[in-house]
């Protein structure tokens, strides 16, 4: 069975219901059941268009399920319109399903969490994490826009704002590869930047690309992590780091900074250097002094204190340190590399060990052991 294949058809299939009167909480459940059948039937007997047939699927259990429902029982006039099987439209859906999703009767928030796990395939834990709020606090998030959405029409819209964001943390998800979504993302924002003139969508396309260039070097070959520092950059893609480049220096000479393009900016410094060594580092916290004004994030806190160390010296970068939310998830880890920057290696090994319990990967908490590991066996030496 193609997962994969599953996985891209999914948004559309979903969006076609959606278009057809479906409600967003029904559509969604409907398309779950057609592709738990997919799994079951594909295997032994795969369907000439893969497309049609989910959709046709889809539209018979919402059809079935609101039958059954004796509140809905008008629904039942639109049996007619029940697709036929055959051959489907070749048109891509996806981007306009993250619209859609972004609905204004939606908290920008609420449509984020609500696109990633209907549209982007993150799990509720996955979209918790990444806004730092417990696995609980999610699924009530994503439980309430499910039932806010239900009631209305997707006649109007989000703004870019809110997809852009969405595109954000999928791309950071498809990264940290626990869902291989990046890919898809760079292409759905490169639509984007196509249908619109709007600089931050420049800015996040060429965040996105610098940061993909890097991919191939970020994990080893028995799949520990790789620091920046450490990576091969003669595995970086020359090619999407120029052209990522070109997109922020279009994007910034309009004038209208925004965080995407701030971000794209540290991202090419980081790409613009021969070596780890000849980072300028100056320049990104400069970069990272503009971004922490326009987005006021503790992340962004924590990450100025990393790029404060490696430019003024490790005790300026843990007193940047002490300023930033110590319940972050990174933060420990920050905390230790700082100290280890500055001499304190007992306490770095300690603090390594601590970040390791903490980790929110295996990935991660393997790198993070091995830190305080290399650390432990220099000092018994």
């Amino acid at each position: 069975m193609d997962q994969a294949l599953l996985r891209s058809l999914t948004p559309s299939v979903l969006a076609v219901l959606v278009r057809r009167g479906a409600d967003f909480a029904a559509a969604e459940d409907a398309v779950q059941d057609a592709l738990v059948e997919a799994v079951r039937v594909w295997p032994a007997d795969p369907p000439c268009d893969p497309k049609g047939w989910l959709i046709t699927v889809a539209w018979r259990r919402f059809l079935d399920t609101a039958r059954a429902d004796a509140a809905r029982r008008r629904r039942e006039d639109v049996v007619d319109t029940e697709p036929t099987p055959g051959p489907t439209s070749g048109v891509d859906d996806t981007l306009a399903l993250y619209f859609l999703c972004a609905h204004p009767s939606l908290t920008p928030s609420s449509a984020v969490a609500l696109t990633l796990r209907a549209v982007g395939g993150l799990t509720t834990r996955q979209i918790a994490q990444a806004y730092l709020v417990p696995e609980a606090t999610m699924a009530q998030r994503i439980s309430r826009a499910k039932r806010t959405v239900s009631t209305v029409r997707f006649d109007q819209p989000g703004d870019v704002t809110t997809v852009l964001r969405v595109l954000y943390l999928v791309f950071n998800e498809g990264y940290t590869g626990a869902v291989d979504l990046a890919a898809e993302a760079i292409r759905l924002t490169r639509q984007l930047a196509v249908a619109i003139d709007h600089p931050e969508v420049a800015g996040l396309l060429a965040l996105m690309l610098l940061h993909h260039a890097r991919r191939a070097s970020r994990i080893a070959p028995d799949g520990s992590l790789v620091p920046l520092a450490e990576q091969d950059r003669d595995r970086w893609d020359t090619t999407a780091i120029a052209e990522g480049v070109g997109v922020l220096q279009a994007a910034l000479a309009r004038d209208r900074l925004g965080e995407f393009q701030a971000q794209a900016a540290i991202a090419a410094l980081h790409a613009d250097a021969p070596t780890a060594e000849e980072t300028d580092w100056v320049q990104i916290v400069e970069w990272y002094d503009e971004l922490a004004r326009l987005t006021d994030s503790p992340v962004v806190r924590l990450n100025r204190a990393v790029a404060v160390g490696a430019a003024d010296g490790a005790r300026a970068g843990l007193a940047a340190l002490a300023a930033s939310d110590d319940s972050l998830p990174r933060y420990t880890a920050v905390a230790a590399y700082l100290h280890e920057r500055a001499g304190d290696l007992a306490t770095a090994a300690r603090l390594y060990a601590e970040a390791a319990r903490k980790a929110a990967n295996l990935a991660e908490r393997d790198h993070l052991t091995r830190q305080a590991a290399r650390l432990n066996d220099h000092r018994r030496r």
